[in-house]
């Protein structure tokens, strides 16, 4: 996935859509060139790692898009995780995939999104609500995957830097 600059001007779908593709090829840019086993370090006080965020952040793709606005059954894992005994499962989960495993998983729940954000009205309700009652329409969802998504580049920023000093945008 190319990064490139969000577009500045445009349509409301285009500017929106922009802005989450750049923050997704942001946090696939800050894992890039990483073996599993750096994907699977945490460097920090926090126990987050590169992997867990990738993982993350392919189930929120998923929950938002396929479940809440679409209202069908979210895909494997998702549906058979083990909630239950690890309510972080999507984090804690991501020990064991290789490197490609887990990126190629976060830009097939990328596809599956953009699949969506191509036809569907900004202003359509979601399917289902969310653990509040409200159902967002798929602007206020678009928002809320930008705001997710650049909320852990932050994050993922400051991992990558203690693993092995890259910094940058």
């Amino acid at each position: 996935m190319q990064r490139e600059d969000p577009h500045p001007t445009g349509d409301e779908r285009e500017i929106l859509v922009s802005l989450l593709d750049f923050h997704r090829a942001t946090i696939l840019d800050k894992t890039a060139g990483l073996s599993a086993a750096q994907l699977g370090t945490a460097s920090t006080v926090s126990t987050l790692t590169l992997g867990g965020l990738l993982r993350h952040l392919t189930f929120v793709e998923d929950i938002w898009f396929i479940r809440r606005f679409r209202g069908l059954r979210v895909p494997e894992p998702w549906a058979s995780a083990p909630w239950s005994d690890d309510p972080d499962w999507e984090l804690t989960s991501a020990a064991g995939f290789t490197a490609e495993r887990l990126r190629g998983d976060y830009l097939a729940a990328i596809e599956r999104s953009r699949d969506l954000l191509c036809s569907a009205d900004l202003s359509a309700l979601a399917e289902v609500p969310d653990q509040h009652g409200t159902h967002w329409n798929l602007r206020g969802i678009i928002a809320h995957l930008i705001e997710e998504t650049a909320r852990h580049n932050g994050h993922a920023d400051i991992i990558r830097e203690a693993l092995d000093g890259v910094v940058g945008e």
